[in-house]
């Protein structure tokens, strides 16, 4: 439990690996038991953040990476003052599609900004999620998965192979560093598994469903 009162979850991992859709079924279950949930996005989850969010998507905007980093932690920063901290406050679960580790895999990882200064801009964000799952999926599945998806693409999936390497090695050397707060959920199978997979983690973790 977060010491705010409620419980901070975070899905973590590279294009493809479905944690929007694993986001959403993890708080379908969890409000089938009746529980508060906020379910959210980043960046984005204020009026805010998704502005700043399509400033970052937008490739044709050109913006040199620590640019990138600090747009995320400003939109990450109201995100947390008037979405996510008020939702714990009052006791809900949030679930978060994304949060600080992927801008330091992303940015910190595939495009070299020094992780000191990354990790100095998550202590001034002073939050950290309590339970983070890391899904993991094949370079290969993602890409057929990218490929089936009916939209454009954004600023960091036209990004090549060698980058989201990096970015991949990124995500295990964070979960090695801090095994207390994260889980490696397989997200190869049907979303409906994925979604199990994540509540019976979530129980072992927590005791609650």
């Amino acid at each position: 439990m977060s010491s705010t009162g409620g419980l901070f979850i975070t899905l973590e991992g590279g294009e493809g690996a479905g944690k929007s859709t694993a986001a959403a079924g993890l708080a379908a279950r969890l409000r089938a038991e009746g529980q508060e949930v906020l379910l959210t996005r980043e960046p984005g989850g204020t009026k805010g953040a998704e502005a700043i969010r399509g400033v970052l998507l937008d490739q044709d905007l050109p913006l040199d990476p620590l640019a990138q980093t600090m747009l995320h932690f400003a939109a990450r920063a109201d995100h947390v003052a008037h979405s996510i901290r008020p939702a714990l406050a009052r006791g809900a679960t949030v679930i978060c599609d994304r949060f600080y580790d992927s801008t330091m895999a992303y940015q910190s990882y595939g495009q070299g900004v020094a992780l000191a200064d990354v990790r100095a801009l998550i202590r001034l964000i002073g939050l950290t999620p309590d339970i983070t799952f890391l899904l993991e999926l094949p370079e290969e599945d993602a890409r057929r998965r990218l490929a089936a998806r009916a939209r454009g693409t954004d600023r960091y999936e036209e990004m090549g192979e060698a980058f989201f390497t990096r970015v991949q090695k990124g995500f295990a050397a964070m979960a090695a560093a801090e095994p207390g707060r994260f889980v490696k959920i397989d997200a190869s199978p049907p979303p409906g598994l994925v979604v199990d997979a994540l509540c019976q983690a979530l129980r072992g973790r927590t005791g609650r469903r």
